[in-house]
């Protein structure tokens, strides 16, 4: 695709966005500014680590700031640029652009099992190897990747996606546009049991888990259902691998959760929280709208919207900043200590 071609699928392109097409190379696919070659893209953000690399650069075309000087770069080394306000969006637009999801034909598998009392949609595919229980509702334009299971009383809306060997217990309701990807596990039973004199008596789960539209599942997650009630994903959060979302867990809309990322049953998150990895949040612990966790920190509380937190406990960030500082210095502290004690 010639890059003058590319530019009309960017959103942020106007007739003002600065640009030299130079000899309007034609691109196949994409690439770091540091490894790519003349027929790949690549992009720059303001302040990336390697613009330092531009000098050496061998791209075809580049995805820059409105920053002059990478620009005159770009230029004396013959390479076609153009310059947006945000080239990180733009450079997943281009991709999606050089390489467009391949659309699967609709159709069922002679393999798949599927219950006689299901309802399919329309341009439904369904692979090789995929189960459907009874009471299952798949909305049109759906597509079950092989070895998919979907267990009895499952509903997705329209367009959704999962992947290989993903698992939907029953109980799991997905709004339009959801995908799960391949081995994650959504409406598994909640960790839920009664201590008795005679040992644990475990809690049936009878509830739901509803993911909102546009909810993206990473491999290997889980997300279970309670007892009774909902686990409820907001709509547009996008969940990474590897996460575990335990039983009556309600997020907001735009949420954003990091591999191993780990939240106890009953906690509430508000819009748009971001948890980086390995971020462990408690039972019934209540996270306002915006608020971020740094990695590895633990959530056992409160946090206020808008909050930046690190460490365990979590702490305000600039805080834990300050308390990582002076950790490094206790040695020479104590002996400081101890000193004046004598």
């Amino acid at each position: 695709m010639r890059f003058s071609t590319l530019l009309t699928h960017l959103s942020e392109l106007s007739e003002a966005s600065p640009r030299d097409l130079a000899t309007d190379p034609e691109l196949s696919t994409a690439a770091a500014v540091d490894q790519a070659g003349a027929a790949e893209l690549a992009f720059l953000e303001p302040g990336h680590s390697l613009a330092a690399a531009l000098s050496t650069c061998s791209a075809g075309a580049l995805l820059l700031p409105a920053d002059a000087a990478l620009q005159e770069i770009a230029s004396s080394r013959g390479i076609a640029w153009v310059a947006l306000k945000n080239p990180r969006l733009a450079f997943a637009e281009a991709l999606e652009a050089l390489h467009p999801p391949r659309r699967l034909p609709p159709g069922l598998h002679p393999s798949a099992v599927i219950d006689p009392g299901v309802s399919l949609g329309e341009d439904v595919h369904i692979g090789p190897h995929v189960v459907v229980g009874e009471g299952c509702v798949i909305g049109a334009g759906c597509t079950l990747h092989a070895g998919a299971v979907l267990y009895s009383d499952v509903q997705l809306a329209e367009g959704c996606e999962i992947h290989a060997n993903a698992v939907l217990h029953p109980g799991s309701r997905l709004a339009r546009g959801c995908v799960v990807h391949s081995t994650a596990v959504v409406g598994s039973e909640g960790f839920g049991f009664v201590p008795t004199a005679s040992g644990w008596r475990k809690m049936p789960q009878t509830g739901l888990v509803v993911l909102e539209e546009g909810v993206e599942v990473g491999c290997g997650t889980t997300i279970d259902r309670p007892s009774v009630g909902e686990t409820r994903i907001g709509a547009g959060t996008k969940i990474d691998n590897l996460v575990q979302i335990g039983h009556g867990v309600v997020t907001g809309r735009g949420c954003a959760l990091a591999s191993q990322v780990g939240i106890a049953g009953g906690a509430t998150l508000g819009d748009g929280v971001i948890l980086a990895g390995q971020v462990g949040v408690a039972n019934r612990a209540r996270i306002g709208d915006r608020a971020i966790a740094s990695s590895k920190s633990g959530i056992h509380g409160e946090v206020a919207a808008g909050e930046v937190v690190s460490g365990y406990p979590a702490i305000p960030n600039r805080l834990w900043l300050r308390c990582s500082a002076a950790f490094n210095k206790l040695p020479e502290m104590a002996k400081a200590l101890r000193q004046l004690q004598k």
